[in-house]
């Protein structure tokens, strides 16, 4: 009887550390999640950082116990490979030690953004690069000059996140387009670092890591990293890549003209195009997707899964006790409750995420507005909870009216994946928003799936992405519009927008503290 061959996936997202297994059906075996939060550093406010210690340790364990419970040997795992968030960035000393390193929403270089901008480096990184200052390399790299210069001195490499983890499987510092692209340092159609991006930065020269494509071998496994993760050492490790460029290939999303809304802890509302989309009032970002002359344009609802998170551990103690008992998911039994409630969410409004403008990425204070204190029946937690569902659906909504105004096309359908899709109430309020149909896979957690992908292109199940999403990519279910609601989202949105406009005055008067900004902002 032929032994079972299995795909093992490193995943380093914003809220958590994640094993997951595949076999090479392109099913998912078994899973191992520890949650997790960035530190930061109380002196230097905005700031947070990647303990990459803590990171390496969660992964471990994450890996030894995805193993023991999928009960299979690790002598049957044929290719391993990482995705992360991006944007956030490691760097190292000669001996490859790690001496820095900082996640995505890190937001300590406010000044040295308003420096660049000043300097009218802003605007020139954005047409090389597709990325505005807000979150990417060049503002650290200047504030680590600024501020911890011996770090700078020492550094002779650096890395995106993701790229961290296969060096520490391998040894081996490599980038590959979907994650390099994220630092704003790429040539976005040149797929490579960007010269002219480095000098014009006044960045050291000789740090970058070679570039790779997805789905490329780039070592094994050390007995060092074996010893660590109960992984047998010399096992193939492939380059995979950045989360929404492997998302959207997890759902079939690699050709030009598709859209794909993402629903992680960040949501990402995006279309493939066959060159990279600049906007003129640097709005939306664009990336190097994962396959070969095609770019990613997204626009993100900022911390949607860390908002839905945040409800249930704060106010939904009773449906997790449930959950437990039950051996549910507490997100389905928030979802029971919201789903008692029409659109509109009886007139309470949920104001978090903000529409995406890279120039001013600035969020309100995290609220819940407009109760009616003598009808608890119709103002509680069951509309609380929709209200966060349907302020995130706004957001990517207002997302979705820049994709369209960018690329001068309107979808007649969308793709919803990532864990937010598991919801059976989410998926409709997006249908009813957007107005057309929503279709969810069969494998929600499709940045992994898209890993796992570019592992059994690398290991020669398939010859290339396209015959790797028609084989392994399914439909679960699509959700349509429901035309009533589809009414009086219409109106619903349009008050949440004056809203979320008029509060941001408050915020911006100092009185409340915002959800997120951005540097310079």
């Amino acid at each position: 009887m032929a032994v079972r061959a299995y795909i093992l996936i490193l995943d380093a997202g914003s809220g958590s550390g994640r094993a997951i297994l595949f076999d090479t059906e392109g099913n998912e075996v078994s899973v191992v999640q520890r949650e997790w939060l960035p530190k930061t550093l109380p002196q230097y406010a905005g700031s947070q950082v990647f303990d990459t210690q803590e990171g390496w340790r969660t992964l471990c364990f994450c890996t030894r116990e995805v193993i023991a419970k999928s009960g299979i040997h690790p002598n049957q795992i044929i290719g391993i490979s990482a995705t992360s968030m991006r944007e956030g960035m490691v760097l190292y000393d000669r001996d490859l030690l790690e001496i820095w390193a900082c996640p995505n929403v890190d937001a300590r270089a406010s000044d040295e953004v308003v420096e660049m901008l000043q300097e009218g480096i802003a605007e020139e990184l954005y047409r090389i690069g597709g990325d505005w200052l807000s979150i990417i390399s060049p503002p650290r790299f200047r504030w680590i000059k600024k501020y911890e210069p011996a770090i700078l001195q020492r550094t002779a490499h650096m890395s995106m996140i993701s790229d961290w983890i296969l060096f520490k499987l391998t040894g081996t510092i490599v980038t590959d387009p979907t994650n390099g692209s994220s630092s704003g340092l790429f040539e976005l159609k040149a797929r490579g670092w960007s010269e002219a991006a480095i000098k014009l930065c006044g960045l050291p020269d000789g740090i970058y890591p070679p570039v790779v494509e997805p789905g490329t071998t780039i070592g094994e496994t050390t007995p060092q990293a074996a010893a660590i993760t109960g992984l047998r050492a010399g096992t193939p490790v492939i380059a995979g890549g950045a989360d929404t460029q492997l998302a959207l290939l997890g759902t079939g999303s690699i050709r030009a003209g598709d859209w794909t809304l993402v629903g992680g802890t960040f949501w990402q509302a995006t279309v493939i195009w066959d060159q990279p989309l600049i906007d003129h009032a640097c709005r939306p970002r664009t990336l190097c997707h994962v396959n070969k002359g095609h770019w990613m344009t997204e626009a993100l609802a900022f911390l949607v899964g860390q908002q839905a998170r945040w409800f249930r551990d704060g106010f939904c103690g009773e449906e997790v006790q449930q959950a437990k008992e039950q051996g549910c998911d507490p997100y389905y039994l928030m979802d029971k409750l919201a789903a008692q409630v029409p659109p509109g969410s009886n007139g309470v409004l949920g104001l978090f995420s903000a529409v995406h403008n890279s120039r001013y990425w600035k969020h309100a204070a995290p609220s819940l507005l407009n109760f009616d204190i003598y009808n608890p029946a119709r103002s509680g937690k069951r509309e609380c909870i929709r209200a966060l569902w349907e302020s995130a659906v706004y957001a990517s909504y207002g997302n979705l009216m820049v994709l369209k105004e960018l690329t001068h096309t309107t979808p007649d359908h969308m793709t919803f994946c990532g864990g937010a899709s598991r919801s059976f109430l989410w998926p409709q309020i997006i249908a009813d928003v957007f107005g057309i149909p929503i279709a969810v896979p069969v494998n929600k957690e499709a940045s992994s799936f898209g890993c796992a992908m570019c592992v059994a292109v690398g290991a020669g199940l398939f010859d290339n992405f396209h015959d790797a999403t028609g084989d392994w990519v399914k439909i679960e279910r699509e959700f349509l519009p429901q035309p009533g609601a589809r009414s009086a989202y219409s109106e619903h949105y349009e008050r949440w927008s004056t809203v979320y406009t008029e509060f941001m005055k408050i915020v911006n008067h100092g009185l409340l503290t915002p959800m997120w900004r951005a540097p310079g902002t």
